[in-house]
């Protein structure tokens, strides 16, 4: 008798996304995998959903060398052909919603309405990524020489690799492969190895679109497998772009590896995010705000904040509002629709979170509410607040990948604009005023010197109509919307001759 999940009728809608007790992990237009076989399990109750056999350094290969003939068919489309293909992708996405994600709620363990949210972020992508095909282009620029144009032409990059993390195992490779492909790029992907079902279940979704346009299913490839797989990618001349999205440490890593053969990355790195709360801030906005930027995902997205700056005159009322409402956050499983707050990912995240409010409490901090483990099945703790550090605590200035708040008093908006920035990290940040001069005082060269600059919203819950990423630690990446196509993309400035005459630039005479 099977103890996975997959093999309970509870569990029986898992089917409906093509997975199985065991499940290959590599497609690159046929499916299989040679590597270890990998059981990933649910956060919430520490059970074995299914298991997945990973790729090895062979089947890498392989899939490079199929995605980079998948490619050659994929470049010579139309981009409003590729349009529709992710249209069509898209479309396939908002068939298997519900259940696709209901698989990111139990093998991640962010609740249910989070889980759908993310697939519909990718929806939302490719819904961007087709009116997009019918808009990339480079302008035609004056020349100076009689009788010649000056264009610029964008061309794909040939073949991009993406290696995505467990938090948001859908939407990140959303952002890359949507816009990737309509820009003309064949895609390897390598998810997570805790989440590589849903890695599989995504990639079942796009390979039957492909396959049933008659096209070469490895455009969209995929290799489930470890740090052996994502070395190999981050070294291969073959990967024309890397998008890595993971911790800044690895991501160090990778971009070394990557600079070294003068590759191209995209990086998606940590983030130490702050609010800040000044003494005008309307707090009906600030209490809700706070909380699920802090809470949300129990503190495992890139954007939650970790550090709320508040105005010394606000500060007790604040704190006492903000504890109140952590109080009513309901905690339970992450797929019952009631459920505000799940586990965390792993039994290795509940260790760090534990040491880290050792650390806190070390270093003068008070726990003003949280900072232990539930006592229930699974990988949950209690979101927690922390006050009395200074701004520059050590502890402060690291980002635990966890629901720990710490909040600090500031007097000056010069001063908190500044401890605001003196973390490594440079990616989401948020102010909550009424004052128009400060508004674009933070928005403007001395305010904040992140990529995700907010007033009056939360630090999380950034719409993929914008350029998502941050500066400094968090890798400069830039991602979804706004211009970010144009890093999926090569740029030549091409000058065209359709003259008799031969004049030079700059008014040169060479004769």
């Amino acid at each position: 008798m099977s103890t996975l999940l997959i093999s309970q009728e509870r569990y029986a809608w898992l089917r409906e996304l093509g997975l199985q007790e065991e499940n290959p992990g590599v497609y690159n237009g046929r499916w299989g995998g040679r590597g270890q076989v990998v059981t990933t399990y649910c956060p919430a109750n520490n059970e074995p959903i299914a298991s997945v056999r990973q790729g090895n350094l062979e089947d890498y290969e392989e899939t490079v060398k199929k995605a980079k003939e998948a490619w050659k068919v994929w470049a010579d489309i139309p981009a409003p052909k590729r349009g529709e293909i992710v249209r069509q992708i898209g479309d396939a996405l908002r068939q298997k919603i519900k259940v696709l994600g209901s698989l990111v709620s139990l093998e991640m363990g962010k609740i249910y309405v989070e889980g759908v949210g993310e697939v519909q972020e990718y929806v939302d992508v490719c819904d961007y990524a087709v009116g997009l095909s019918r808009m990339i282009g480079g302008p035609i620029l004056p020349s100076e020489r009689p009788g010649h144009a000056l264009i610029e032409q964008w061309n794909p990059v040939g073949l991009v690799g993406v290696i995505t993390a467990f938090n948001f195992p859908v939407a990140v490779y959303g952002w890359n492969s949507a816009i990737a492909m309509i820009c003309g790029n064949a895609c390897l992907w390598k998810g997570a190895p805790t989440t590589s079902l849903v890695s599989v279940a995504v990639t079942k979704i796009i390979a039957k679109v492909l396959e049933d346009n008659k096209l070469p299913g490895a455009i969209c490839s995929l290799v489930c497998g470890g740090a052996d797989i994502g070395t190999a990618m981050a070294r291969d001349e073959r990967m024309d772009l890397l998008s890595f999205t993971g911790s800044t440490k690895v991501g160090k890593q990778v971009a070394l590896m990557v600079q070294e053969r003068f590759g191209r990355s995209l990086l998606e790195l940590g983030g130490n995010n702050a609010i800040i709360v000044f003494e005008d801030a309307d707090l009906n906005l600030v209490i809700p705000s706070a909380l699920f930027a802090a809470v949300g995902t129990a503190g495992q997205r890139c954007t939650t904040a970790r550090r709320l700056f508040l105005h010394e005159s606000i500060h007790d009322e604040v704190v006492a509002k903000l504890a109140k409402a952590y109080a009513q956050v309901r905690i339970g499983d992450p797929w019952d629709s009631d459920t505000l707050y799940g586990p965390l990912h792993t039994k290795e995240a509940v260790k760090m979170f534990l040491d880290a409010v050792e650390q806190a409490k070390q270093q003068g901090g008070s726990v003003v509410c949280g900072g232990k483990v539930i006592n229930r099945p699974g990988n949950y703790v209690e979101p927690t607040i922390v006050t009395g550090l200074p701004h520059n605590a050590p502890i402060v200035h690291t980002e635990t990948f966890a629901p720990i708040l710490y909040v600090l008093k500031f007097k000056e908006e010069e001063d908190v604009f500044a401890w605001n920035n003196e973390v490594k990290q440079g990616l989401s940040s948020s102010i909550f005023t009424k004052d128009l001069g400060r508004i674009f005082r933070w928005l403007g060269p001395k305010g904040s010197d992140c990529g995700i600059v907010n007033v009056n919203i939360p630090t999380s819950g950034a719409e993929i109509g914008g350029a998502f990423g941050g500066e400094k630690h968090t890798g400069g990446g830039r991602e979804s919307g706004s211009d970010s196509w144009k890093l999926y993309m090569r740029r030549s400035t091409c000058t065209i001759n359709y003259s008799k005459d031969l004049p030079l630039a700059q008014g040169i005479k060479f004769q």
